[in-house]
Formats: C-alpha cells, structure tokens, sequence
C-alpha cells in the first residue's frame, strides 16, 4: 500500500502520532484516501482498551458517502458494514458510532463518553459547540482524532484551534500534491477556478476570505489599526453611543466611537450582546453601564446615543435616566447603505480610523469578514449569513458627525 502513496501521504503515516492529526487542502488533492487504510490500524492500535470508536462528520448521509461506501469498496461490506439505524457501524469487527456534527443538539451525543479514536469528516462544516466538546471526550493517553478538511476563512474556528499550541501535526494539501490526477481533469479545475477566491481554497489548498470583502486592508492586516490606551490622545471633540438591537435572532451591539484632537476617529469599546434572556430593564441596564464606563474609564462625556430601530419603550426609558437617546431611523437616511463602506474606506485609507486593542474584538471580527450584497451593488450584505450588529452600532455612533468625518 505504501508504494502507491504520494510523497505528502507517506509524511503523514509516518508522523501522524500526535493527539490531533489534521490534512487540510484542495479538493482531489489526496488527502482523505490515505485515511482508509488508516482507520483500520488505528482502530486495531487501541481494540481492548477503555474507550469509544467515533466518527463525526457533517450528517449521517456524508459519513455513509464520504467514509463508510469507500472502505466497503476496499475491505468489503463483511468488514465494514452501512451504518445502522442506531447510528453506528461494525467495522473490523468494532462498533463505531457514527454522529452528524452540523447541529448543536448533537452535542448530547458526545456527552459523558469517553473516545478513544475519533475520525473527522469536514471538520469546517462541524458546529464549534461540537468539537469544543470532543476535546474533553479524548480523554486517553492514547486518545488519536484524525481529520480532513477544505480550507475556509482564515476566521473560522477550526484554524483558530489549528493555530494554537495544541498537540497538531498538521498538512496542507494543494492540487498538485496528487500526481494521480489525470493532466486534463486539473487544467479543467484551473479554468474553472481561475480568478476567485475557490482557486486559492480549492486547488492551492489556502485558508481565504470570501470573495466580495468590504475592507480588504483591514481584513488582511488588522492590527495595522490597533491602538493601545496609552497611545490614545489626551482629549477627544466628542464622543457618541450607537446601540444595535438587531432582530429576533441577531445579537445586540454597543460601540462607543470619539473623534480625537488629532482628527482620527477612535473606536473606545465594542461589546457583543446575546438577547435572548435579556428582560427590557436589562437592555437599558446595559446601555447605562457601557456609557458611565466609557466616561469615568476615558475622561469624556457621551453626547448622544443612537439606538435601532424603534424601540421606543427603551428609549424613553433611557431618556428618564439621561436626556441624550434617540431612534437610529432619524439618522438612518443620512448614512445611504451604499456610502457606509465608501466612507469608512476612506478613513481606513488616510489614517484615521483606529480600534483601541482589547476593547472591540467582536467589531474587528465583523470589519474582517464583512462582504458586499451579491445583489445589491455596494451595499454590507445583511441577509443572515454574516453578523453585522457591531458594524451597524458603529455607524450609528458616528451619525451626528457622519457627513463632516471625511471633509
């Protein structure tokens, strides 16, 4: 079997012996045939000793196509069989459990087991909640997880653990890794890939952002615009609130942003908020505290605070508290959707948009994967598929200001 391996195959045989073994790269690259000859060794490596088989993938049905249906092809239905209504499989005379990752309740699955060899199928396509708790579950000295993915933003949660200083061995696959493709198949993909970003993902094997990024500076380098407190000026024009409420299912967003005597435009604090068992005296509650910490922590005065959309209770709840709350929609048509990102752009580009470090992580996270409407030109797409609540809370900060920021 190991004459017919790829030179990048062969290296990960002989070194995958870490607790997390991880191929990552383009598609055909080569990277998941290896592992049917793998699964068998390490599910023999550890028969007899405490501990679950487990595979996860994205669904039952892709762990049937993806996983099970090419092991049947080269050990026989005899040694591998389908997976079973009870969610598992008979292979190489084990019991397996074979579990979707895709949604949080399948978490409970995973829960109070113990694993000691856990295959993974499309890591990226996994919900987070579902591999933070296989962490716990590989809970062996001789606990092994072997995995494969197609690379993602270079934000998504797996790369971030593929970063850390976990016990990694880790590969990245590129097209060409597998000579075994035929010459015309990888002219065909080049030509269908050239020029996206899906050429950079899915024949370089590279972690990219979408294509369509609002700001692409900032996506690339984002600590180009951090700023330490200590670096911040000595006094500030002004300083305003916007407050995002969002809808049913989005999160709430608090920004405060100040204009510096140095004319660049300073993001104090951004704080994320999860809504869902907030009563109404708590989201005033949180609007209050965020601003009497922006003035006793920075020595300024905020002077208004916008808030979206018409929550009138809320605001004049606030207003009883101190008269500086109004409703977004009155500056709303000040700020066009498609100047948003023009404007901010702009700042970005002369030097005078700054994030103060440590006090804004989930804004930088929006600015970073922010992309444009596929169907409307020039416009933030806020369809749900991306958050954008800190993004929308900081132009409401700016809304007194907005048309004067870039004169």
């Amino acid at each position: 079997m190991l004459n017919s391996l790829t030179d990048k195959q062969k290296e990960f045989w002989n070194n995958c012996d870490h607790r997390w073994n991880v191929k990552c790269g383009a598609t055909r690259s080569g990277k998941t045939f290896l592992d049917y000859y793998l699964i068998p060794k390490r599910i023999r490596a550890v028969s007899g000793k405490d501990g679950l088989y487990v595979i996860l993938g994205n669904t039952k049905s892709t762990l049937q196509r993806n996983i099970i249906e090419p092991l049947q092809n080269i050990w026989g239905v005899d040694l591998v069989s389908d997976i079973k209504a009870d969610n598992t499989a008979i292979m190489f005379g084990e019991k397996v459990h074979c579990i979707g990752a895709d949604k949080i309740n399948q978490v409970n699955r995973l829960r109070g087991s113990s694993i000691k060899y856990c295959y993974g199928d499309e890591v990226v396509t996994w919900h987070e909640d579902v591999f933070n708790m296989l962490k716990s579950r590989l809970d062996k000295s001789y606990s092994r997880f072997d995995g494969t993915c197609n690379p993602e933003s270079p934000r998504h949660w797996f790369k971030e653990f593929l970063d850390s200083d976990a016990d990694i061995f880790y590969q990245q696959y590129t097209l060409y890794d597998n000579p075994f493709n035929p010459p015309e198949f990888v002219k065909a993909l080049e030509i269908e890939y050239g020029g996206t970003v899906y050429f950079d993902r899915y024949v370089l094997g590279l972690w990219k952002r979408a294509e369509g990024v609002v700001f692409p500076d900032f996506a690339d380098n984002p600590k180009k615009y951090l700023v330490k407190k200590e670096d911040l000026p000595k006094h500030f024009k002004w300083c305003m609130v916007g407050y995002d409420l969002g809808g049913n299912k989005s999160h709430y967003g608090l920004v405060a942003s100040a204009l510096g005597d140095d004319n660049v435009l300073y993001v104090l604090k951004a704080d994320e908020i999860m809504p869902q068992d907030m009563k109404p005296q708590d989201v005033e509650e949180k609007a209050k505290k965020f601003i009497e910490y922006i003035e006793s922590t920075y020595n300024v005065r905020v002077q208004n605070c916008y808030i979206d959309d018409a929550y009138y209770t809320i605001i004049n709840g606030l207003n009883s508290w101190r008269y500086i709350f109004d409703n977004a929609a009155a500056v709303k048509s000040a700020m066009p959707l498609i100047d948003r990102p023009i404007k901010l752009n702009k700042l970005m580009h002369t030097g005078r948009f700054k994030i103060l470090d440590g006090q804004c992580k989930p804004l930088v996270e929006q600015l970073q994967d922010a992309v444009y409407d596929e169907n409307i030109e020039g416009v933030i797409c806020d369809d749900g598929s991306q958050c954008i609540d800190m993004i929308d809370g900081f132009f409401y900060s700016i809304a007194d200001e907005y048309a004067y920021l870039t004169d």
